[in-house]
């Protein structure tokens, strides 16, 4: 079989030779004319009937067969049979890929809804969230998640950026459930809204509390027994047990302490919100200063500096435990002759930002993000040293999360740290202005 080049060579040469056979005949029939005339007309003709029948296969989208005869239509219709070909090859391919995709999605365990980007309307979810959202398919296409935007939170949760995950949330659907739910940029016209059934965690971490809590509460006791027998014991009358009776009594402190730490933790835990009052952070600000200054023994410089010129709303009890937390951290990791500053100021969104920074040790980059886990330590001998618990930016993380703020860390080893209480503008309250709104009931 030739090759299109070869066809394409060979059309000239048929096409002139059938002019030729034309012009012979019409020469030896005394119609010369007439008969280039009907020759050209008949080729004109061919050439129409060609293409009209290649625009129809075209228009009714129907399968272009493979090409029979020669010439240009052949050729043409035969790169169009190889490119419907390799079309439905493709189609092929990706439908198989589309529906592989799909059946992944649909037996995924979390819920997964397509919404749309504008008005949030359901374009598409699996089975899963049938289940968790009490979605009925295929009734909900072109629905908005009604039942679920009546929820306070996921109403707010939705008109704000969506951002961050909410977590926690009691299903409107199933009494007893908890949920957490993801929005996703999916496509510029589409977003993804994942739901996790939360429920066997979150009751995991009830029990997880409750035992720590119950532990805590049940050392208490015995610990306050040995320690009131080793204020018994005086360390002069006995010089030889003396070393042994000081750390006996350092360490029971000590153990005091980190019960007293988890105790509050469990109470912190068991909150979904504190009292809010006001707290005059001017005063506040005084008595952060003179703790530090006692604490430090004038080995270091206290420096406050108070440019908010605004109170605070929320738990003055807390936030001083939350502050002072990171006022004595700051002065018993800075060595002696080092500076510690106490900034209360506005940020750039409305809020204001409590921050302590120090000239210390600093902390690896590595160990910022878990540095608020219990007992996590940067360096065990240190802490130790210090007096530390392990515990106490656990509380000031839970305390900050009660009063929806964040929790800022920025340290470079040999430089210092910073660590800063960021608080939304809700929580500001101008000095001087009617506060009743936020007086404790």
């Amino acid at each position: 079989m030739n090759s299109p080049r070869e066809w394409l060579d060979l059309l000239p040469w048929r096409l002139g030779a059938l002019v030729l056979v034309a012009a012979g005949i019409g020469g030896l029939l005394g119609q010369f004319w007439p008969a280039l005339a009907l020759c050209f007309g008949v080729i004109a003709a061919w050439q129409f009937w060609q293409l009209s029948r290649l625009l129809q296969l075209l228009r009714t989208q129907r399968r272009v067969p493979p090409p029979r005869g020669i010439g240009l239509f052949a050729q043409l219709t035969e790169q169009l049979h190889r490119r419907q070909h390799e079309a439905r090859t493709r189609k092929r391919r990706l439908t198989t890929m589309l529906r592989a995709f799909r059946q992944a999605a649909a037996s995924l365990p979390d819920a997964i809804v397509a919404l749309d980007a504008d008005d949030h309307r359901i374009e598409w979810f699996n089975e899963a969230a049938q289940r968790l959202l009490d979605l009925r398919y295929p009734g909900d296409l072109g629905r908005r998640l009604t039942r679920l935007e009546t929820v306070p939170r996921v109403a707010e949760w939705l008109r704000g950026d969506a951002q961050e995950p909410l977590l926690d949330l009691p299903s409107p659907f199933h009494p007893g459930h908890r949920l957490t739910l993801r929005l996703l940029e999916y496509t510029p016209q589409q977003k993804l809204l994942v739901v996790r059934d939360v429920s066997k965690l979150m009751h995991l971490e009830q029990v997880r509390r409750d035992f720590v809590a119950n532990v805590s509460h049940e050392l208490r006791t015995p610990l306050t027994v040995v320690h009131g027998y080793l204020d018994m014991l005086d360390p002069d009358d006995m010089p030889d047990l003396a070393p042994m009776l000081r750390e006996m009594r350092t360490q029971s402190l000590r153990m005091t302490q980190i019960v007293e730490d988890l105790l509050t933790i469990s109470r912190l835990e068991a909150q979904e919100r504190l009292p809010t009052e006001r707290i005059v952070m001017r005063a506040l600000l005084d008595t952060l200063q003179r703790e530090a200054r006692a604490l430090s023994h004038g080995q270091h410089e206290i420096e406050l500096v108070d440019t908010a010129g605004v109170n605070l709303a929320g738990s003055n009890k807390e936030l001083h435990s939350a502050f002072s937390n990171l006022v004595s951290n700051a002065v018993r990791y800075t060595p002696a002759g080092g500076r510690v500053r106490l900034l209360f100021e506005r940020t750039a969104g409305g809020g204001v930002r409590f921050a302590v920074e120090d000239t210390g040790h600093g902390i690896p980059a590595q160990h910022i993000p878990r540095i608020t886990e219990r007992f996590y330590r940067v360096s065990t001998s240190r802490s130790r040293e210090s007096g530390g618990t392990g515990l106490g930016l656990s509380i000031v993380k839970h305390v900050l999360n009660l009063h929806g703020a964040r929790l800022a860390i920025e340290s470079e080893v040999g430089r210092g740290s910073t660590f800063a209480c960021e608080f939304g503008p809700e929580r500001v309250v101008e000095r001087g202005a009617a506060l009743s709104q936020f007086d404790e009931d």
